[in-house]
């Protein structure tokens, strides 16, 4: 074969498989986009999320385009959550608001793979004592597992208690924060802390606060932060802030949203 038919032969190719590319190209921008799966886990005696959540999912994450499948512990053995284990299987977001419950085995060794395989794990409140006993408590059904070290080993903080469930903590941004991404559109002088001010210092050094609570006469404590969890880096977002009177305010609720899509990584 001559030179010139050898190139125009190569040049044809060339022109075929650009051409085949642009049309995969126009045929996955046609496609409509797959809309994120959050699964949230509710288990707690305290907060109300049993109610909050699903409201705060109806006026909130499924507008915005999520798809929510809601995990409740069963009302008849609080340490089962029933579906959790087939739900993560389908999920991109677990978020949790769950207080010292203990789940089945198999249940607790699939929020461990899932952060184990570098997926985002997002906290409210009380999940940063989700998984722990008390100190006078054990395990001893043989069915069940504890985390103990959840909070400091997944979160990155250290709650040790609270501050008087009666006082309001006013919210301010961490010093260099405030271009985080998830303060993005919120007024903050607007936040306030209407429950309890939880006493999580220190936080694991590379935690990132990015917003702050203060009473009167005490340390400010962190109340939300990002780390980045384990060899896959799972983007891990925790805010102590989730009392009932918190989601009537409408900053509280676009923080929750902005910390779902920073968690997604979008």
């Amino acid at each position: 074969m001559s030179e010139p038919m050898t190139r125009t032969t190569s040049l044809r190719a060339l022109l075929v498989s650009a051409f085949a590319i642009f049309v995969a190209l126009l045929a996955s921008a046609a496609e409509p986009s797959k809309p994120a799966h959050v699964v949230i886990m509710i288990g707690e005696d305290e907060y109300k999320t049993w109610e909050t959540l699903p409201e705060f999912v109806k006026s909130d994450l499924t507008p915005a385009g999520y798809r929510v499948t809601i995990i409740q512990a069963d009302a008849a053995d609080k340490n089962n959550f029933p579906g959790l284990v087939q739900a993560l299987r389908d999920a991109d977001l677990l978020f949790v608001s769950v207080r010292r419950r203990t789940p089945y085995k198999e249940q607790l060794d699939a929020i461990r793979a899932w952060l184990n395989a570098g997926k985002p794990l997002m906290g409210i409140r009380t999940t940063c004592h989700a998984f722990a006993l008390r100190p006078k408590d054990k395990l001893t059904d043989p069915k069940l597992a504890a985390w103990q070290e959840f909070d400091p080993e997944v979160l990155g903080g250290h709650y040790v208690g609270h501050h008087g469930n009666k006082i309001m903590s006013t919210i301010t941004v961490a010093p260099g924060a405030e271009s985080h991404p998830v303060l993005k559109g919120i007024a903050v002088a607007k936040l306030a802390g209407n429950g309890s001010l939880y006493k999580v210092n220190p936080l694991e050094a590379d935690a990132k606060p990015f917003l702050f609570g203060a009473i009167p006469d005490k340390p400010a404590e962190p109340v939300a932060w990002t780390r980045l969890y384990g060899l896959k880096q799972a983007r891990i977002f925790f805010t102590s802030l989730g009392h009932v009177d918190d989601f009537q305010n409408s900053e509280f609720r676009r923080l929750l949203v902005n910390g779902v899509a920073w968690a997604l990584d979008r």
